[in-house]
């Protein structure tokens, strides 16, 4: 895969979810995005506008259940499509932080395009539900997320009160940091960033 064509098309499907996902990590932020799940649609536009990926989602899951197969299994496949845009990972930044506020909240992201995939997730929230979205299934999100990119991520709620904010900062925070970090560095070449020569 060149540098020039970091995407993929993934499908993934199972008794709970159906799930469909292309991605284009050198995109403009386009977002074509149907979860059934309109909070974390509006999440994942956002996601995709801050990080200048192009994306497109279709999920049709067990909603009747409640929204956490769905969320869920969209971080899986979401992280599965990162793994195979990036490729062997040659010429990548690797790094990334930023501190992003949304009015009251402020929210740090950082991450480490590693290979080991882990979160560490610190973002305390008062309210329950926005819309028929679970606020706990956001941690959830992320942990399937890290796990399938072989991303450490780390999100720290550094303020904030409101909880649209919150979580709509954490959205736009990872996605900024994840496109500085899967940004290709010309001082690197062809080269993976890590002293292993594999990441």
């Amino acid at each position: 895969m060149s540098e020039l064509q970091r995407v993929a098309s993934l499908t993934r499907t199972t008794d709970e979810t159906d799930i469909s996902i292309a991605l284009d990590l050198d995109g403009s932020g386009m977002a074509d995005i149907n979860t059934g799940v309109p909070f974390f649609d509006h999440m994942l536009n956002a996601f995709a506008r801050h990080g200048h990926f192009d994306l497109k989602v279709r999920a049709q899951g067990d909603l009747e259940v409640d929204a956490h197969h769905t969320v869920e299994d969209v971080g899986i496949v979401l992280g599965d499509a990162f793994d195979q845009a990036l490729d062997a990972r040659r010429g990548i930044t690797r790094f990334a932080d930023v501190c992003i506020p949304m009015d009251e909240s402020l929210i740090l992201a950082a991450c480490d395009i590693s290979g080991r995939g882990q979160l560490f997730y610190t973002v305390p929230l008062a309210q329950q539900m926005l819309g028929t979205y679970d606020t706990d299934l956001t941690k959830e999100f992320f942990i399937a997320f890290a796990a399938h990119a072989g991303v450490t991520l780390h999100v720290r709620e550094l303020a904030g009160e409101n909880a649209h904010h919150i979580v709509e900062a954490v959205f736009k925070a990872t996605g900024r940091a994840m496109s500085q970090a899967c940004a290709i560095d010309p001082r690197v070449v062809d080269a993976i960033p890590s002293t292993k020569g594999a990441l």
